[in-house]
């Protein structure tokens, strides 16, 4: 049986050079990066070029990356990192939207539960958080406004610059989650005038469990791990060397192929979209052509089907209802954000593109989702 992937937005295989860079560490190189000797200067050596790798990808200085664990930790350190430099007492304010990643969510939660006040701004119903609203809900100790780059389900992309601009007039602090969008669009850290950015290298042909954090020079944050002096401090622990090689390697090839893989995945995305309508005839793309998405991202609402129902009918097609985070609650904070009902919800599938899709491919997913939706609805 044939298979096709159309969830890169969960996570992407590892590009073959990636993992070519990464097998001497696993073995030969396979030093303490901070250790002295020949071993542990090979591995640093690697460590300190996936650093100049992945600043390249950003735009910023090498010393302005920090290694982590992956986009969940880099959330953590950028959120908790700031935060946590006061006392709950102190009324220190956060921001967040109504369109984040629970690995921001979820750090906002605990803050709030220690005493932090904490702010969420709606969304509208293109899935666009107007900086009108974030610029309301700041108050005298707002001491960070997080908002998502590009929101992990329906793809659009939010106005950060216009946010961090108001933000910085009152020296509040700007963090963005972009893992979605780092390697598929150009992320320049200076364009969109943050001072936090989270990085996960899975999302953009790496291995998992390794991304980074962009620290701007000048920014204080209270570290989350505690021990040695690893990462400027910020980050205790010996480095996952081979990891951060493969993250650095996979940050070169994005940078390469960047523009001309954003204009491929788009087509084959409208393409993908065009299919299902004339097959359908109704079709809610959820987020509609006004607001910017992401290239390689589509949400749709099949009309009165249950998208689980038929992604059970097409085992061999690997697509989501919606965030891989929320596949155990089966509930989506995104579309409620968004004020999407809840049969439309319900009906809502979340199709994401990648390097390693075809034409090919498109055309025949189209083909078994529209068979499936019309087995459920005849």
């Amino acid at each position: 049986m044939r298979r096709i992937y159309l969830d890169y937005n969960a996570t992407t295989p590892i590009a073959p050079s990636v993992l070519e860079a990464m097998e001497p560490f696993l073995h030969s190189h396979y030093g303490n990066a901070s250790s002295s000797h020949w071993l542990g200067r090979a591995a640093a050596e690697g460590v300190s070029d996936a650093r100049g790798m992945l600043a390249g990808l950003l735009s910023c200085d090498e010393d302005e990356i920090v290694f982590t664990s992956g986009g969940t930790e880099s959330n953590n350190l950028a959120i908790k990192g700031v935060m946590l430099r006061e006392p709950p007492t102190s009324g220190a304010h956060l921001v967040i939207s109504a369109l984040e990643h629970p690995a921001v969510n979820a750090p906002a939660e605990f803050l709030r539960r220690m005493g932090y006040d904490v702010s969420v701004v709606p969304a509208n119903k293109q899935g666009i958080v107007e900086p009108d609203l974030v610029f309301k809900a700041i108050k005298r100790k707002t001491r960070l406004v997080s908002i998502i780059h590009a929101n992990n389900e329906i793809g659009t992309i939010q106005p950060i610059r216009q946010i961090a601009d108001f933000c910085h007039s009152r020296s509040i602090l700007v963090h963005t989650d972009a893992a979605q969008t780092v390697g598929k669009i150009r992320t320049d850290v200076d364009q969109l005038d943050v001072d936090l950015l989270t990085v996960a290298a899975h999302k953009f042909y790496g291995p998992k469990g390794v991304g980074a954090l962009f620290v701007r020079g000048g920014v204080d944050l209270e570290p989350l791990h505690h021990g040695g002096d690893q990462e400027s401090g910020l980050r205790a622990g010996t480095e996952n060397t081979a990891a951060i090689v493969g993250l650095g390697r996979a940050a070169v090839l994005c940078n390469k192929a960047l523009d001309e893989s954003s204009k491929r995945m788009e087509f084959l995305r409208d393409d993908l979209l065009a299919r299902l309508e004339k097959g359908i005839g109704v079709l809610l793309n959820v987020n509609g052509f006004l607001a910017p998405r992401l290239p390689n991202t589509l949400s749709v609402v099949f009309p009165s089907v249950n998208a689980r129902s038929m992604l059970d009918r097409l085992p061999q097609l690997a697509a989501s209802t919606g965030s891989a985070c929320h596949s155990t609650t089966g509930t989506s904070g995104t579309l409620q954000a968004i004020g999407l009902s809840p049969a439309a919800a319900q009906g809502t599938m979340r199709l994401s593109l990648g390097w390693y899709t075809s034409q090919e491919d498109i055309e025949t997913v189209s083909d078994w989702l529209i068979d499936a939706w019309q087995s459920l609805t005849s």
